[in-house]
């Protein structure tokens, strides 16, 4: 794969190359009207996957937090044609990584040595690559590393890419005036603390240290004399990333034990330490060959405050959905419903959480939940198809909910996708002995 000299880090410079991606989907939706006109019945499966191509190879060069939001919208796989999910996917590992030169330049800014003077040591070509920094093998001191260099300028650049990414966001997302603002600054904010290394080292230790106590997941330890804002050492493990794992074949009990690893992981973090690993695509996990789930990377932790947390898990309760008023005010609570409201609103969006939630929160009132069943599955793509051609949704503002519902919802998103990779079937309430 060809290597980068350079970033594009200035507003200007990377806005530009936004604008020559603009000019190709232009072109490419050109191409598709003169073909319809020619051809009533043409599908869009080739306009979806010349626009996916088109900006993934626009923000690759870019990387940073405009290769970022690619790499969430890949884990939404009932949001997005598929041709999009499949692209962006690739900015969970597969990106061009920076030149040799480059990489040296880096290491002398941020540490104040190359990299041959400080390890016995260092692959000059990185392993992995990805949407904020790419990693190379290193070892010292008979210990192999992972060692995970930042891009230059992607800390610099966050809120200018997030103001090139709002608008075509905002079309996706149905957002519609300032309270949208909420979103973003969330996104921004999250952003920020994943580019800042010596907050993911500290994050990575308290969390990793307090999660030893579960069982079949593994983490690397990480080496504070050998990292700094922009670089960061860890532990080489070895393992296969769980979506490679995932196509192999697997039996039933190893994926039950993985899957409850990771749900009891999760699960864990989220009532014992009200913080969560809120990046969990498929990127971050491996699983080694003694069958092992493995946590990779921690750059991205969202803590949930009592206000959130409280009446986001009572709503998870089938009967707090059954009585109408807690319900409702659970709702309001939550930001899904406001007072400026008008009556048809209230009904209508009542009504939608309410099956939504019905079906999401199913896992959580059960004693085993089979994250492999094909029903479940199917429900969710069915309320997720009906509802993105919902014209009475289209008219509505899509601003609802409380700003942490960005990164929880993403995580249960995540996690779900895992457990279904995994085909595993958890005991839901297992986690619970690790916290008593």
């Amino acid at each position: 794969m060809k290597t980068l000299d350079k970033i594009p880090t200035g507003k200007i410079e990377r806005a530009g190359k936004l604008v020559k991606t603009g000019v190709k989907i232009g072109g490419n939706y050109a191409k598709y009207y003169s073909k319809k006109l020619v051809n009533p019945e043409l599908g869009k499966d080739e306009l979806n996957e010349d626009n996916a191509t088109d900006i993934y190879d626009g923000l690759k060069s870019l990387k940073g937090s405009a290769l970022k939001v690619a790499q969430m919208l890949s884990m939404e796989k009932n949001l997005l044609p598929n041709a999009y999910v499949e692209k962006f996917s690739l900015s969970q590992f597969s990106v061009p990584p920076l030149s040799a030169p480059l990489v040296r330049k880096t290491f002398k800014k941020y540490l104040g040595k190359y990299p041959e003077d400080i390890f016995d040591t260092f692959t000059k070509d990185s392993i992995n690559a990805a949407s904020i920094g790419q990693v190379h093998k290193a070892t010292k001191d008979d210990k192999v590393l992972a060692v995970k260099i930042q891009y230059p300028g992607v800390a610099q650049s966050i809120s200018s890419d997030l103001a090139i990414v709002k608008p075509i966001a905002i079309r996706m997302f149905n957002l519609k005036g300032k309270d949208s603002d909420k979103y973003f600054k969330e996104v921004e904010h999250k952003l920020v603390e994943e580019t800042n290394y010596i907050l993911e080292l500290k994050q990575s230790k308290e969390i990793t240290e307090a999660c030893n106590i579960i069982p079949n997941i593994a983490f690397p330890k990480y080496y504070e004399a050998l990292s700094s804002e922009r670089i960061i050492t860890m532990d080489w493990m070895k393992g296969k990333h769980l979506s490679e794992f995932a196509k192999t074949d697997f039996t039933s009990d190893i994926g039950n034990k993985l899957g409850q690893a990771l749900w009891d992981f999760y699960m864990f973090q989220i009532h014992g330490l009200r913080k969560v690993h809120a990046d969990p695509h498929p990127g971050n996990f491996l699983v080694s060959e003694t069958n092992t789930l493995i946590a990779i990377d921690f750059g991205c932790i969202k803590q949930i405050p009592d206000e959130f947390y409280i009446p986001y898990f009572e709503l998870a309760e089938k009967d707090n959905i059954s009585n109408q008023k807690v319900f409702t005010e659970k709702l309001y609570e939550l930001e899904i419903l406001t007072p400026t409201d008008s009556k048809k609103e209230l009904e209508f969006f009542t009504a939608l959480f309410k099956e939504m939630l019905t079906l999401f929160t199913s896992p959580f009132n059960e004693e085993t939940f089979d994250f492999g069943n094909d029903l479940f599955w199917s429900q969710i793509a069915d309320l997720s198809e009906r509802y993105s051609k919902d014209d009475q949704i289209r008219k509505m503002n899509g601003n609802r909910g409380s700003k942490h519902f960005l990164y929880m919802n993403r995580t249960f998103f995540g996690l779900y996708n895992l457990l279904h990779d995994l085909k595993a079937k958890v005991e839901v309430n297992n986690f619970r002995k690790y916290i008593d």
